[in-house]
């Protein structure tokens, strides 16, 4: 069996591409049955993988782009005027089949552009989403969508990310019949808006899902559902506030254990405790979320992810490559649609 392939931006995000290529460095080394495509400036790019053992480097493909879609650019900019980029590179290895998923830290509106345009969305699918995984007060993880791909969505839009969701936590997670929720400001029938309302019956009545009803804010992390599905716009404050949150106490906690010698004292006795708290809620390990509905793979990573964070995006790419999730929600939407006729 042919070894998958992974097609990365070097030259997105913040950080710029010291942090891409640590990130890539790291992967290249740990998954020796994956190959690499390194997207970028060749001069950036093939000092650092110099630096490989032979077998590694013969796994890597360096693929020269001259433009670099800044974090600045309008998406139509992007899409007209950066045709040699590293970011509409990755898409059209994935688009031509040379690569199997592509992963990127750039510019989010430039990447839905460029992804929505090359690779389109599967039959059914009116819209891609973004979703990500968040933690829960349990082991399980619940995917949130949609993180910012489509501000505002009809009822339709959102019963397609419900079906999407479902897929992705049964691959990923495991689970046989994932719980969907709709997330709304109360859990009465008669709360919510018009879509949302309307996408509630949609959901009551497709026999193929596990629809448990709506879910509130603070129950995104009860592990009360799988799935939690919303529009863009109140997921991405969702994740945004829930990061900020997840910041503020890490480095609060930092913060508490220094301020004199006896908080040194028991912070070092809790050290095992506090790195287990750290590990849990810290953002980093759930970095990359995967643009799901189109006819491909595409994982979006935080503009200012670290090499950690990144590291987990591309991971994200690898897993859902090797369980050919676009092929598996095609089948899901295509049981749905039949079963509504």
């Amino acid at each position: 069996m042919s070894k998958l392939t992974i097609a990365l931006d070097i030259m997105g995000g913040d950080h710029g591409p010291p942090v891409i290529l640590s990130a890539s460095l790291k992967a290249i080394r740990q998954h020796p049955d994956f190959n690499f495509i390194l997207c970028g400036k060749q001069e950036i790019i093939e000092p650092v993988v110099a630096d490989l053992l032979p077998e590694q480097r013969a796994r890597v493909t360096i693929e020269h782009c001259e433009d670099v879609v800044e974090m600045g650019d309008a998406p139509a900019f992007a899409l007209r005027n950066k045709k040699h980029s590293s970011m509409r590179r990755i898409i059209e290895l994935v688009e031509s089949g040379e690569a199997d998923a592509c992963v990127s830290a750039g510019n989010t509106g430039a990447l839905l552009a460029l992804a929505y345009y090359f690779l389109k969305t599967l039959p059914g699918i009116d819209r891609p989403a973004l979703v990500s995984a968040m933690p829960t007060a349990s082991q399980h993880k619940v995917f949130l969508l949609d993180l910012g791909a489509n501000v505002n969505c009809t009822s339709e839009t959102l019963f397609q990310y419900g079906v999407m969701g479902s897929v992705l936590a049964q691959e990923v997670s495991g689970i046989e019949k994932p719980r969907v929720a709709l997330l709304n400001v109360g859990e009465e029938d008669i709360k919510g808006n018009a879509q949302v309302k309307i996408a509630d019956q949609m959901f009551r009545d497709a026999e193929a899902l596990n629809y448990i009803g709506y879910v509130e804010g603070d129950d995104i992390f009860t592990d009360h559902a799988d799935v939690v599905v919303t529009d863009g716009f109140t997921g991405n404050v969702a994740l945004k506030s829930t990061e900020g949150l997840a910041k503020l106490v890490i480095n609060e906690v930092k913060r508490q254990s220094q301020m004199n010698l006896l908080s040194r004292l028991m912070a070092r006795i809790a050290l095992p405790l506090l790195k287990s708290i750290y590990n849990r809620v810290n953002p980093d390990q759930y970095n990359g979320a995967s643009l799901l509905g189109l006819r491909g793979i595409v994982i979006k990573s935080h503009g200012n992810a670290s090499a950690d964070a990144f590291y987990y995006a591309i991971h994200q790419g690898m897993r859902e490559a090797k369980m050919g999730i676009p092929e598996k929600i095609k089948s899901k939407i295509e049981t749905v649609l039949l079963e509504q006729l």
